[in-house]
């Protein structure tokens, strides 16, 4: 929708600059990543990289942080110990096209600045997400935001992506009538239209936040097509400010968290005591986590 601009954007930003730049994103920035069918990521405006932090950590902390020399040294001590307002000094700003019920899921998060295409005043184009089909599963019955392990019967997934295009071809051409033929508002008419047809928004936020997002989006009980974004912005993540990456992966993302009482419980396990879930004093929901979060299962009941 603003090809044009973001190419005069990225021609007019061909200068020299005295602030702290990250190398792999100038190479990336304006650049658009495709996502999903229709959907792209696009960085257009970042502040700050892993030596932001660094910097602003020296200043809040002072004396205390000479004992961690290197830069990677303190990033992972603030990651570890839950310092988070040095992570606040970076900032991105994207250009995201998604889904509407995926933007649904995306604006939960709360702790961003968002300013997104707006189809009371523009009209929205003949664009619906529909899934590949592998990606075509039954309803969970033991979760029920989630899908199911069991991959849908080829035949029935088909079927369904017919009634996706079907369903999405009619919604837009009885769109386009009521605006063009009936001169309906365009705030009405967009009502008709379903959540599948694709919005584009910019979102701002900072590192800190951002993290947060991805802990939530980039984890295997999300959404898969939310989870695609994430997994991407991830990538950025990694280009952008790679000593905070890594420290996010270890201490955040690929880590686990247990209550005091799972504490105990391992105790007792090293202990050599036989730990079931009867006796664990944890509900059966809770003894399963623990057992997963540690992978357990060859040692436990």
């Amino acid at each position: 929708m603003q090809e044009n601009d973001i190419e005069k954007m990225r021609e007019e930003c061909k200068s020299d600059t005295l602030r702290v730049v990250s190398p792999e994103m100038e190479k990336i920035l304006y650049k658009k990543i495709p996502m999903l069918d229709h959907g792209f990521i696009r960085v257009i405006d970042y502040m700050g990289t892993d030596a932001s932090i660094v910097q602003a950590a020296r200043v809040s902390y002072g004396v205390g942080t000479k004992k961690v020399q290197e830069d990677r040294g303190l990033i992972n001590y603030l990651m570890r110990h839950g310092h988070t307002t040095p992570f606040e000094m970076c900032e991105i700003k994207l250009h995201v096209k998604m889904p509407i019920f995926v933007m649904r899921h995306w604006i939960r998060h709360r702790t961003a600045n968002v300013n997104e295409y707006s189809a009371r005043y523009s009209v929205l184009n003949n664009e619906f997400y529909i899934p590949e089909l592998d990606q075509i599963a039954r309803q969970s019955e033991t979760n029920k935001q989630g899908k199911a392990d069991v991959a849908m019967d080829q035949a029935k997934a088909r079927e369904i992506v017919d009634i996706m295009n079907e369903v999405s071809g009619n919604a837009y051409e009885k769109y386009t009538h009521m605006l063009n033929d009936l001169s309906l508002t365009r705030e009405l008419a967009r009502t008709i239209l379903p959540v599948s047809v694709y919005t584009e928004v910019y979102w701002k936020i900072d590192l800190h936040n951002l993290l947060h997002f991805l802990k939530l989006r980039a984890d295997s009980h999300a959404q898969y097509e939310i989870r695609c974004y994430a997994n991407k912005i991830l990538e950025i993540v990694k280009a952008w400010v790679p000593f905070t990456y890594d420290a996010f992966m270890n201490y955040r993302k690929n880590s686990v968290s247990i209550s005091q009482k799972c504490v105990e419980l391992n105790k007792r396990m090293l202990k050599g005591e036989k730990i079931t879930q009867e006796n664990s004093g944890l509900s059966k929901g809770e003894w399963q986590e623990f057992v997963n979060a540690l992978d357990l299962s060859d040692f436990v009941n």
